[in-house]
């Protein structure tokens, strides 16, 4: 019979050299990530040619396709992974997590099912209790489940509110609810909350956004206000967002104060602490956080701090049951191996259906890493950022924002502030023309300045360094181009 010839079924040979080069052309980029551009050049032209320079109809080689693949990716993306990638919270994965995702794809567990992928399952349980108990919860009472990031967290929050607040809203919808349902959020809340209210059938009408203080937390007395006007207006709150470590300026919402008024109002607390949330990882950075026991969840995304590959983000819960009171359902296809067994099967406890192992990622990181190294982690990105703020300052530049974590949003208050929107654009194009690091614009008070933000735990000293002499260099072409535009306008 002859043997089936196909790029699907490559023999051990084949697949030893694509891998070893693969593996190779991995540990070429991470070792010598500073030579690549943190930004490309962009050209819709260019990119589509790329692409498209390959074939469906004409197959080539494995390997030719990965090296192509592979210069694409060099050539047209931000660089997140690079130490001078000051943007998003977008960090550079780490080894052990590329190679989990590794492991994943081959072996493909199926975590629909406990009885299908037990030992994945319980892996990822044994992650979220420990992730839970360092925010404070009791391994008793604490449930969660993976998600494919802080949105789908998010909406998982929502959704558990709402059937916490109104245990009809499961089977009879929004239309079964006597009044309409309003959750509340800062003004510098994550935008995955909009998605949320849409998502669920409230609506964006239903999210009422909080002004917030000086320092961009949200205004605690606003936000009880707002709920005694909604409730003399006959709608019915059920749901407070609080923020740990906002996007734009990582700024903390007062979780506990928020905590005491949820409590007294007898609404749900999610915390949305995406990003913020490994300040639990160092102790000297919990208090940060103080009151978080307290939220009824919490969004966490393991792919920012902890640095694994997107996405693996995280719901937690400390109400035992609300997953299976939100997401139970039966189905006769699924698989009965595990019926007489004390077991939860995810696809019954989450948004998600099949999925793939979330969590060894996070698994593979922990057991090489331990909790020590994720507080060196922590540590390290928070000594960064005072380091930034330092050289801003000894350079005359001005911090506007007012956080702990290493999230820097600065300008130049020499500037005119009616052309401050102009300088901080300039700026920060200046910076990703060169290609030697990636820093965004963001505003406060509705004024532009500029953000960088350090995500990963190989930038060092001399990063900064560069960076700043890029802002230094980049200011004094700006000042230099508006001298001369003055003078041709005399």
């Amino acid at each position: 019979m002859m043997k089936h010839n196909s790029i699907l079924n490559l023999d051990t040979d084949e697949r030893m050299e694509i891998g070893t080069y693969l593996l190779e052309q991995i540990n070429d980029y991470m070792t010598h990530i500073r030579g690549v551009r943190v930004s490309p050049e962009l050209s819709v032209d260019a990119v589509v040619e790329h692409v498209r320079r390959l074939s469906f109809e004409h197959p080539v080689s494995a390997r030719e396709a990965i090296y192509h693949i592979l210069e694409g990716l060099r050539q047209y993306q931000v660089h997140t992974p690079h130490p001078r990638y000051f943007g998003l919270y977008n960090p550079r994965p780490n080894f052990m997590g590329i190679m989990a995702d590794t492991i994943t794809a081959a072996f493909n567990p199926q975590l629909a099912a406990w009885s299908h992928a037990p030992v994945a399952v319980e892996m990822e349980n044994y992650v979220l209790k420990e992730i839970a108990s360092k925010f404070g919860y009791s391994a008793e009472a604490a449930d969660g489940t993976f998600t494919t990031g802080g949105a789908e967290a998010n909406l998982t929050a929502v959704l558990t509110a709402l059937v916490h607040r109104f245990p009809s809203y499961s089977k009879g919808g929004l239309r079964s609810l006597p009044t309409h349902p309003v959750m509340y959020a800062s003004a510098e809340s994550h935008h995955s909350l909009v998605k949320a209210a849409r998502s669920c059938g409230l609506g964006t009408d239903s999210l009422r956004i909080i002004t917030t203080s000086s320092e961009m937390h949200i205004d605690v007395h606003a936000l009880h206000h707002q709920i005694q006007v909604d409730r003399a207006a006959g709608y019915t709150p059920f749901l407070i967002i609080a923020t740990g470590g906002t996007t734009g300026a990582g700024a903390i919402d007062p979780i506990n104060e928020m905590a005491n008024l949820a409590e007294r109002e007898q609404l749900w607390l999610h915390v949305d602490a995406a990003y913020g949330g490994a300040s639990v990882f160092a102790p000297e950075l919990r208090d940060l956080l103080r009151g978080i026991d307290r939220a009824d969840s919490i969004t966490f995304d393991a792919h920012k701090w902890m640095s694994v590959p997107m996405g693996a983000g995280i719901y937690i819960t400390r109400h035992k049951d609300i997953l299976h009171k939100t997401f139970s359902i039966t189905a006769d296809y699924m698989p009965k191996e595990g019926a007489d067994l004390d077991v939860i099967d995810p696809f019954t406890h989450s948004i998600q259906w099949s999925r793939r192992f979330i969590g060894l990622k996070v698994y593979l990181s922990l057991v090489t890493a331990g909790w020590e190294g994720y507080r060196s982690i922590v540590q390290h990105q928070k000594e960064m950022g005072n380091r930034l703020r330092w050289e801003l300052a000894c350079s005359n530049w001005k911090v506007v924002n007012d956080t702990v974590l290493p999230v820097v949003c600065f300008t130049d208050s020499n500037i005119q502030s009616n052309i401050q929107s102009n300088f901080a654009s300039f700026i920060c194009q200046e910076i990703l023309r060169s290609g030697q690091a990636w820093i965004s614009v963001y505003e406060i008070n509705n004024v532009p300045v500029l953000r960088a933000c350090i995500t990963n735990y190989d930038t060092t000293e001399e990063d900064i360094m560069v960076l700043m002499q890029l802002l230094n260099g980049a200011r004094a072409k700006y000042l230099e181009e508006t001298s001369e535009r003055s003078e041709l306008n005399l």
